[in-house]
């Protein structure tokens, strides 16, 4: 169950030991293994054993099993049904972990023993792991899942941040408050990785005037370890040890330093750790030092600076998620002559051949970007929707002056989601029975989800319904927990969903907070929107969650805007704000909702993937014709906001979009929902959309799609043992 490391003195040590019975002792090392987040006869396990302690261990079996007492334990060794279960899912386990029947294996048996490498800032696989802030990390948690589900020898490379993101509470004005969080490593499943005299694996790199020191933890993402980086080592200064404890500093010293960090002592971490990658993916531009870090090394070795170059960018991939400025990292000029001044004497060029590497003009001057570091030292650039592209390669047009925005070199991978992660457990065993033996080693094959017509209504309906309830008996036990705990104003109480109706039409906006998104476009016409929810036999309601970056004003102010009309008393407690969005949250919302609405200002939508999680278990979209909907939607599988043109007027493109929203909810969902009902009191048409939507994008928007067009990419580093050897050092 354990990898071996391919340096053979270095170990994983298990920090924590439980004392569990014999018969299902196991249940130590499954707690170690993310495998059992995506597994939910897995998840079962812990579940069965107290549900109220899993719950209030916020699921998370380390903590779970360190607390759950011994009478409990014993129980279970006596339950013929659990014994059974046990013995089931540890059976799957341990075929799953041999790998030998893989995709990868059986597709590609000659790439045995190649390594792919994957940066990412973040990684969001589950909530009791929170080192992701939003839908950028999630998709890292999911590319990990899916290699592993696939076979492919990926390993992945983060940092362990001990402070997280942050909590969120809403005061009673609306404003958001950012809740400290401290990660307490002996309940998390992270193990360091260790030397053979007993000491933790440590990495060193140079900062001005001081070097840091990092250590290495392992997290099992089942066949996937991803290392993670943590500078909290004695000997580093105080604000050392600090740099890996939170994401997304807005202090630009402290965003560089973590972003060396990432990219150069990430590199050094695998290179400690025994790997020789062949593929070297960059997720964002954060990581791109390592390309200039895999450069040096070869400069060092007496290849020449151009030769290096061309050695490196053979093999490294470069994945950019977003068109907006703000997601694009960009460092002044003064601030590289910081932090790098040593650098390109090793290198063996001046500093403007350094610095025309990744040069930008801006208005305020001359900037070092980091997604140009990254493209021009990547043989494979691709954007995450077909729309991204387009944008992508007029953003980055300046960098080929001589050929036509659409040739430049940057192409497109629609992104997906790791269907396993994302589909609500009854729906997954209603798709087990209709949809066939090993359908899910199928989800990328459109002809598998033709089945889906196959489902008798009433059971699909049965289980949606079920779903709803889930959803809306989670938020009043929330709003329960908060008037009694917390000490909430009454208001907020009705603001966080306690007269949720389980049977009215219920709408889901859940996301970051970034202007862009237009969380408050559908209170636009407030009047307008009043009527549409409060509609005599046809109630709508509208369940809002969602973060702002501590540091973004605009966000926050949206968050205000949106909770201040939430807790108006016109709208009936039908406009709902949830705190605290995370990956706990995100699942009762996407499974439990009926429509799933998405607004952002077109283009800016690099992908999402919120809606295709909310697709994929039956809910329908309703959003504008940008990132991946724009390429999902076929006019009968949910519903578009606008039309297929970019904008010429923001103000303008907003009035449009907002009068287009309130027609179509009024005139076409809203009473298509609540369209009188045949004899069994099913809402037939509404089925059939709902149908059509998971056949449709079930199988375009999986992860196993979008991993085997990434296996593309990969392939030209991984057959290339020419770069292979050039990146050892």
């Amino acid at each position: 169950m354990d990898f071996p490391l391919p340096d053979s003195t270095l170990y994983v040590d298990t920090p924590v030991h439980f004392d569990l019975p014999r018969r299902i002792n196991r249940l130590g090392k499954l707690a170690y293994n993310m495998w059992w987040t995506w597994h939910p006869e897995a998840l079962r396990l812990f579940l069965q054993i107290d549900r109220d302690l899993w719950e209030k261990t916020y699921h998370n079996p380390i903590a779970f099993l360190q607390q759950a007492s011994r009478v409990q334990l014993n129980a279970v060794t006596q339950n013929r049904y659990y014994l059974e279960s046990y013995d089931r899912v540890f059976s799957t386990f341990d075929r799953y972990l041999k790998a030998d029947g893989s995709w990868f294996r059986t597709t590609y048996p000659d790439l045995a023993g190649k390594t792919i490498a994957y940066f990412s800032m973040e990684f969001g696989m589950h909530e009791i792991l929170p080192i992701y802030a939003g839908g950028l990390g999630v998709l890292s948690g999911d590319h990990l899942k899916e290699a592993s589900d696939l076979g492919l020898p990926l390993v992945g490379v983060g940092f362990l941040y001990t402070h997280g993101y942050f909590s969120q509470r809403i005061t009673e004005d609306g404003w958001q408050e950012a809740r400290p969080f401290e990660l307490n490593v002996d309940e998390a499943p992270v193990r360091p990785v260790m030397m053979e005299n007993g000491q933790p694996l440590e990495v060193s790199v140079h900062l001005p005037q001081r070097d840091v020191k990092l250590r290495v933890w392992q997290v099992l993402v089942g066949r996937v370890p991803l290392y993670l980086l943590d500078s909290r080592v004695p000997g580093n200064t105080p604000a050392d040890q600090n740099l890996t404890t939170r994401l997304y500093s807005g202090n630009p010293e402290v965003r560089i330093s973590q972003e060396i960090l990432l990219g150069i002592g990430g590199l050094r971490a695998l290179r400690a750790l025994g790997y020789s990658p062949s593929v070297w993916h960059m997720n964002e531009g954060h990581s791109a030092f390592l390309a200039l870090e895999r450069t040096r090394e070869l400069v060092e070795q007496g290849i020449p600076f151009q030769r290096a170059l061309e050695m490196v960018r053979v093999n490294n991939v470069f994945t950019t998620h977003t068109p907006v400025p703000a997601g694009n990292d960009e460092f002044p000029t003064w601030l590289i002559d910081k932090y790098f001044a040593d650098l390109w004497p090793q290198l063996g060029i001046s500093r403007d051949e350094f610095m025309d590497l990744a040069r930008c003009e801006r208005h305020w001057g001359e900037a070092f970007s980091m997604p140009v570091l990254a493209i021009r030292l990547s043989e494979h650039c691709n954007a995450v929707s077909e729309l991204h592209g387009h944008v992508t390669r007029k953003m980055w047009h300046f960098l080929w002056p001589n050929r036509k925005v659409d040739d430049v070199p940057i192409t497109h991978i629609t992104n997906g989601i790791h269907t396993s992660t994302w589909l609500a457990r009854r729906l997954h065993l209603l798709f087990d029975r209709y949809l066939g033996d090993g359908w899910l080693e199928k989800a990328d094959d459109p002809q598998i989800w033709e089945r889906i017509n196959d489902i008798p209504d009433a059971e699909l309906w049965a289980v949606r319904l079920h779903l709803k309830r889930k959803l809306v008996l989670y938020a009043t036990e929330k709003a329960r927990r908060q008037w009694m705990h917390d000490g909430i104003h009454p208001v907020q109480v009705i603001a966080s969903g306690v007269l949720l109706d389980p049977y009215a039409l219920t709408i889901g906006f859940a996301r970051r907070f970034a202007p862009y998104k237009r969380a408050n476009l559908v209170l636009r016409d407030f009047d307008r929107l009043l009527r549409i929810l409060n509609k005599a036999n046809m109630p709508v309601q509208i369940i809002f969650a969602g973060k702002s970056h501590p540091d973004n004003e605009p966000g926050k102010l949206l968050i205000q805007e949106v909770y201040r009309a939430v807790k108006k008393a016109e709208n009936g407690g039908r406009l709902v704000f949830l705190e605290d969005y995370d990956m706990n949250l995100a699942r009762y919302m996407v499974q439990g909702v009926d429509v799933w609405l998405n607004t952002p200002r077109r283009p800016n939508e690099a992908s999402g993937t919120s809606g295709q999680k909310a697709a994929l278990n039956g809910v329908l979209n309703f959003s504008v014709l940008d990132g991946w909907w724009r390429e999902g939607y076929n006019g009968r599988n949910g519903w578009a906001i606008g039309e297929d043109v970019d904008p010429v007027d923001p103000a303008v493109q907003d009035e449009a979009d907002a009068r287009d929203l309130y027609d179509t909810l009024e005139n076409e969902i809203v009473p298509l929902y609540y369209k009188e009902r045949s004899g069994s009191g099913l809402p037939t048409e509404w089925i059939a959309r709902m149908k059509e939507a998971i056949r449709t994008l079930g199988p375009q928007f999986s992860t196993r799609r979008m991993l085997k067009e990434y296996t593309q990419l990969y392939l030209t580093g991984l057959k290339d043992t020419e770069g292979e050897s050039a990146g050892s050092s």
